[in-house]
């Protein structure tokens, strides 16, 4: 049995599958005669002066994980605490992991975790200073991190698949009792997630941030795009409907300041320094608008919100991210482990990824953006054609709309204006 262990981490919010990468990462490890140990919660004990490891560490072997990979959730939870702190690495904190790293003769460490995990992964690749190889599994329902071929991230596929068993519910809901449900789906940095869901489930419209570029828009902003998809829904004939919005859409309202003056309360942030996009009401404040409109034209509407998100992050996996997660658990240990890899790309750390159908380990240098030293952020490509295509199948006001008089003429009438006033309130949208 060799003197050196592999221990794994989870860091983060759950995604399903970390149970499928675990499983695999020790079976793999313990068939070449490794002892695994599991960290409980993430980074938050290693780091501290407090770390014991009766207490937050479990052995792992073959028969405690050979059939975790068909739950969900993490037998080694997980935690968002980081090796950040003021926007500096706590160089106490790494101190703390190296020790306990040494303590434990741990030669080989796989995180599992989103951006902000795999970069205190690589500041614990250089602080090991090659005496520790780390490997990185990303992990994140929405679908974030640069993987290369388009490659989604574990749990991103169960996620949209329970999201869209949620929505299409939600959307006969809606045409039984003739309402409109305005839905708000995790994504802080992209809308993979929003838009995957909206485009499976065939909601009237989705919105997600990247259709509004860099630029920063009002609250008001957006409820001109969904009052104007409700009005030209109506016009055909229907009364309900199911509109999709991205939660990173209230980034685009401004900076946390201008987002706490809209909320009138400040909003708590996780240890990342993230604002809890959770805590931000969306929903309700496009609701509380778009009622108000619809009321001042004499217009009753039904307007119902809800948030879907926690419900995804611990489904049991679906077979894609079961089988997924293998491949990913395997990997890491073939990297950290098999000749194929120099020792100096391994002193630098990697993210473990699947190109082709064949193990494509990433070097931490290479995903990094330079400026602020976190992982790049994968956004949905709007001018792509799944996005054309998703785009394609939604009810939104279209520039045709105006240049058919007879159509203007009935959604002016279905939103109880006249032609003119109509066209100048909601023209911009196709200008």
């Amino acid at each position: 049995m060799s003197t050196k262990r592999l221990a794994i981490l989870v860091g983060g919010g759950p995604a399903p599958g970390i149970n499928g990468v675990i499983g695999s990462v020790t079976i793999a490890a313990r068939k070449r005669g490794l002892e695994v140990v599991g960290f409980y919660d993430g980074f938050k004990w290693i780091s501290s002066s407090s770390f014991d490891p009766a207490v937050h560490t479990m052995p792992l072997d073959i028969s405690r994980v050979s059939r975790i990979h068909l739950e969900g959730g993490s037998i080694l939870r997980t935690a968002r605490d980081s090796l950040i702190k003021g926007g500096a690495i706590d160089e106490a904190k790494v101190a703390n992991v190296r020790k306990v790293m040494e303590s434990l003769n741990v030669g080989y460490l796989v995180t599992i975790g989103g951006d902000d995990t795999a970069f205190s992964a690589s500041i614990v690749a250089r602080a090991m200073e090659g005496r520790l190889f780390v490997a990185h599994v990303p992990k994140t329902i929405d679908n974030d991190l640069p993987l290369p071929g388009d490659m989604p991230t574990f749990g991103f596929q169960t996620a949209r698949e329970v999201a869209t068993s949620i929505v299409k519910n939600l959307m006969e809901d809606a045409r039984t009792t003739n309402r409109w449900y305005f839905v708000v789906i995790m994504g802080r940095s992209a809308g993979h997630l929003a838009l995957g869901t909206g485009k499976a489930a065939g909601a009237t419209l989705t919105i997600i941030p990247e259709e509004f570029g860099d630029r920063k828009v009002r609250v008001e902003d957006v409820c001109d795009i969904i009052e104007a998809a409700m009005i030209k829904r109506k016009a055909l004939g229907r009364d309900d409907g199911i509109a999709i919005v991205a939660e990173g859409v209230a980034l685009k309202f401004g900076d946390v300041e201008e987002i706490e003056r809209i909320l009138g309360k400040s909003i708590p942030r996780d240890p990342h320094g993230h604002v809890r996009l959770a805590e931000v009401p969306l929903g309700e404040l496009l609701k509380n608008e778009i009622t108000r409109r619809f009321e001042e034209r004499g217009k009753k509407i039904t307007i119902v919100t809800k948030d879907v998100g926690y419900e995804l992050r611990c489904a049991p996996p679906i077979p894609f991210d079961i089988e997924y997660t293998r491949d990913l658990g395997y990997g890491a240990v073939e990297y950290l482990l098999s000749g194929s890899y120099s020792e100096e790309m391994k002193r630098k750390g990697a993210m473990i990824s699947i190109l082709n159908g064949k193990l494509n380990p990433i070097p931490f240098d290479e995903i990094m953006d330079p400026v602020t030293g976190r992982t790049r952020v994968r956004t949905v490509d709007i001018t792509s054609y799944a996005y054309q295509v998703a785009r394609s199948y939604m009810i939104r006001l279209e520039r045709e709309d105006l240049e058919n008089p007879e159509f203007v003429a009935s959604m002016a009438k279905a939103a109880n204006m006249d032609v003119e006033s109509f066209t100048k309130r909601f023209g911009h949208l196709v200008s």
